[in-house]
């Protein structure tokens, strides 16, 4: 892959489709404000690049859901989609095509993809069992199961594993199983189903896997996979299912995830269509375009594994690249509903600035799969120091003078051409950072320019020399290289802020900010009248976002009964009452507890558990390994240093992952546990009286 900008590439960019059961909130942002910066680069370098992306349409959930609000699955699909592509707008999100995987463009592609297989001997079919909700009428994936945990006895669990012991086993090992849809028992019902033959292509995929088209820590994990053995995919479902029937197998339908990939290409197909693309081109076997997929950690196995060898499986192109993004936090901890920190798309746009949001993404964006956290304190320190103090100052400053003394008019003759020179060419560096998604790093050297170019016009104080007679030529020019140096700032800044870079390109009153724009130098060139290009972050807009984020879960509580869920996901009910005070115990007993103030030193992502962290705590005397379930709510590195509170003299306890040797002390609501802290003072191994 060249980085040569004077050789035009052709590149297909999407994004993972976003399902349509639900708004898009922060977390959903990151991946597409991460792609379309990256695509907006690529097209400021001049390349034929499109991006692409599609709702998620299918499935049990959207049925379930639409049935609820007493309208059709394409009603709902409708109304979802209109929301979608409002909140992405909203955040500057350009999308060349958006379009749904209910399409007769997918069903095309989908069809013929699975054709493809099954007449190549990659499609298998056999019977198996499954429960079965007599009242509702349908087949139950595992999450729509509950019962009592057979391991540890714990109730109301979901039917594949247990969120209080991290047991695994089968809905059927379920103790007094029920259909979380209906209430009613499940029972063990025989169909025959359809599995694509995974196995037959493991060969291929571990060379593709090691090829460079994931990052390495993705070619790692993968590998754990392959070591303990690719399975058969399912890939049918029975009816009634919202979705796209199997040809040729009345009354089964392709599984969501096997039409939710070939959505790309169905969108592509849309876009190919309207503006008279060649779509094989992009998709044949041999084709020189590049594609690649932006997604999250979480669907790696279906992007890296599957969708690659139904490709292949098909005779067609594989994917360039399969870019991972992490997860967010927020202030360090799993967003939350009941802290406000479960932000909507919608609820942060009428209340701070998108572009904020883009910056301070783009500013801690790498191209490794590392978690992000949007620390809210840090979010406004950064984006009033970079943005405003320092980008929108260089042209605040240097504006009015050119204006006053010159009538607008820039200097005929730049007076530091090497200084001038160097910014340009720095630009051959950021765009190599943004051709490798390293954005953080691009921001960094942007910043520093701006430091730079800060410094040039504070050195040169204009605002003094304008008060002297005979030298407002000097300050003229000074101010004439200030906004040269503005506007290749501008130029590299174009991808992460298009909105405030388009009332910039205005006030420089320029054709373009495109990436080779920077490299004629505006002498004797008329700008317009400034005008503010960005306000700062205030405080009390993120405070009143918080509140309002959590207004908006008790609306819905009003509206519900419940707090906000998606029923594909089969949630438990939130309780809208304080728990029950447990039973009392004597003081004798609660005195035989030993509470230790702990400081982790390291925390860890549990292999084979979404549940579990694996804490190596430091209680003055000794270190203890202690197992916690608190992944969903902390990020590991969010972790490490902390102070919590630990029971030290609790019997190691032997799990599937190895020795817990203790308990940390957490509190309860609504979103999940989190961890005491002891005030500042407090040392490791201090008893906790």
């Amino acid at each position: 892959m060249s980085n040569n900008a004077s050789l035009s590439r052709q590149i297909l960019v999407t994004s993972a489709l976003p399902y349509a059961n639900g708004s898009i909130h922060l977390g959903h942002l990151l991946e597409y404000i991460q792609t379309d910066i990256w695509v907006r680069f690529q097209k400021s370098r001049g390349h034929e690049c499109h991006y692409v992306c599609a709702d998620d349409a299918h499935g049990t959930a959207i049925m379930l859901r639409a049935e609820q609000e007493g309208i059709t699955a394409e009603q709902l699909i409708a109304k979802v989609s209109e929301e979608h592509q409002a909140d992405f707008a909203r955040f500057g999100v350009a999308f060349d095509n958006y379009h749904s995987t209910h399409s007769e463009e997918n069903r095309i592609h989908s069809e013929r993809i699975y054709t493809a297989l099954r007449d190549t001997g990659h499609i298998s079919t056999r019977d198996i069992e499954q429960m079965y909700d007599p009242v509702k009428g349908l087949f139950l994936a595992d999450r729509f199961i509950k019962g009592t945990c057979p391991k540890c006895g714990s109730e109301d669990q979901y039917g594949d594993n247990c969120e209080v012991c991290s047991a695994t086993y089968t809905p059927a090992e379920l103790i007094n199983p029920v259909s979380a849809i209906s209430g009613a028992t499940p029972e063990v019902r025989t169909s025959t189903h359809y599995f694509f033959k995974l196995p037959d292509f493991e060969a291929f995929l571990k060379q593709w896997t090691r090829s460079g088209r994931v990052q390495p820590q993705i070619a790692n994990k993968l590998q754990e996979w392959f070591e303990s053995g690719l399975n058969e995919w399912d890939i049918s479902r029975d009816a009634p299912y919202f979705g796209f029937e199997i040809p040729d197998a009345p009354g089964k339908y392709f599984y969501v995830w096997l039409d939710a990939p070939i959505g790309y290409l169905a969108s592509f197909q849309n876009l190919c269509d309207r503006e008279g693309l060649d779509f094989d081109s992009y998709w044949k076997a041999d084709s020189s375009a590049e594609v690649y997929h932006f997604i999250g950690k979480d669907i790696v196995y279906f992007h890296a594994l599957f969708w690659p060898a139904m490709l292949e499986g098909a005779g067609m192109r594989t994917p360039t690249g399969v870019n991972c993004h992490g997860f967010v936090t927020v202030n360090g901890a799993k967003m939350s509903k009941s802290r406000g920190t479960f932000i909507k798309a919608q609820t942060y746009a009428e209340h701070l600035n998108p572009e904020y949001l883009r910056y301070y993404f783009a500013a801690k964006l790498t191209s490794r799969v590392d978690d992000l956290d949007l620390n809210l304190e840090d979010f406004a320190a950064r984006v009033n120091s970079d943005l405003v103090g320092k980008v929108v100052n260089i042209a605040s400053r240097c504006a009015g003078f050119i204006n006053k003394l010159a009538d607008g008019q820039l200097s005929s003759t730049c007076a530091e051409p090497e200084l001038v020179a160097r910014f340009i060419h720095a630009g051959d560096e950021i765009a190599a950072d943004f051709e490798a998604r390293e954005f953080g790093r691009a921001m960094r050297k942007v910043m520093e320019l701006a430091d730079e170019a800060n410094t040039y016009i504070a050195d040169k104080t204009p605002w003094v020399l304008a008060k002297e007679s005979g030298r407002e030529q000097e300050v003229i020019d000074i101010c004439s290289v200030g906004i040269n140096l503005f506007r290749t700032l501008m130029v590299y800044l174009h991808p992460v802020v298009p909105a405030m870079a388009e009332q910039a390109r205005r006030f420089l009153q320029v054709d373009s900010l495109a990436w080779a724009s920077r490299q004629q130098v505006l002498e004797g060139h008329v700008i317009g009248k400034f005008k503010p290009l960005m306000t700062r972050v205030e405080s009390d807009r993120i405070e009143s976002m918080i509140e309002a984020s959590k207004e908006v879960l008790e609306e819905e509580k009003k509206l519900t009964g419940k707090a906000p869920s998606n029923p594909a996901e089969a949630p438990r009910d939130t309780p809208l009452v304080d728990e029950p005070i447990g039973d009392e115990i004597a003081f004798d007993d609660f005195i035989k507890v030993d509470m230790r103030i702990a400081e982790i030193k390291k925390a860890e992502h549990v292999e084979g558990s979404n549940k579990l962290l694996k804490l190596t705590l430091d209680i003055g005397s000794e270190t203890r390994t202690v197992f916690s379930g608190i992944r969903k709510v902390y990020a590991p590195e969010a972790l490490e240093g902390r102070l919590t509170v630990m029971v030290a003299n609790l019997a190691p306890r032997k799990m599937r992952f190895g020795v817990s040797e203790g308990m940390v002390l957490a509190a309860g609501d609504d979103d999940g546990i989190y961890l005491l802290s002891p005030d500042s003072g407090a040392k490791p191994g201090q008893r906790v009286t």
